[in-house]
């Protein structure tokens, strides 16, 4: 029972985010629109803002689950691209109300996970320090935020998949010579 009203209360949020900007929303809203009652609503949330950081978790460990069990981090990131052009009312409803943080958090988390699996991935069977490994997908992480963000600044204009493929051809082999450096132990 408590998975289904979680559910009812995080749908009630998404139709409400397509209408509304985030800080425009309100318990009051959210509880009318799903026929609960407030003490529901707390029961389950301590707030809108911990609603908002759990269905990013959501979402960020379904895009998570898709893309990287194929070790593809330009075909995961472009899932996210994709969602955020499905979901752009929402999206900006979100990005430019007062809690923008959250969406940066999860493009943070979405971004670093695939990195980090494709980094791991491309370093099997090399001596790489692990240190080095996450450092290496954490650049990749903050450079890819950065041009979703900036994308999004943009109103979402350019072809997500032109910008992705783009990027991916730009870098491509960077990241096995970041590795074979750090796994020949060259320092900087």
């Amino acid at each position: 029972m408590s998975q289904l009203t979680e559910r009812a209360i995080e749908k009630s949020f998404i139709s409400l985010l397509k209408e509304m900007p985030f800080d425009k929303i309100t318990v009051k809203d959210i509880v009318e629109d799903c026929g609960i009652n407030r003490n529901t609503f707390y029961y389950h949330y301590e707030d809108i803002f911990d609603l908002l950081h759990r269905v990013f978790e959501k979402r960020a460990d379904e895009v998570l689950a898709e893309g990287i069990a194929r070790n593809d981090w330009q075909e995961s990131f472009l899932r996210c691209t994709l969602y955020a052009l499905e979901n752009r009312k929402e999206i900006y409803h979100i990005y430019n109300s007062i809690d923008r943080r959250q969406l940066e958090q999860f493009l943070y988390k979405v971004a670093g996970e695939i990195m980090l699996s494709y980094v791991r991935t491309q370093a099997e069977g090399m001596r790489v320090p692990e240190d080095d490994i996450v450092m290496i997908a954490g650049f990749y992480k903050c450079a890819l935020v950065g041009i979703v963000m900036e994308w999004l600044d943009g109103g979402m204009k350019q072809e997500p998949e032109e910008f992705i493929r783009r990027v991916g051809f730009l870098q491509e082999g960077s990241i096995a010579r970041m590795l074979a450096r750090a796994a020949q132990g060259n320092e900087v």
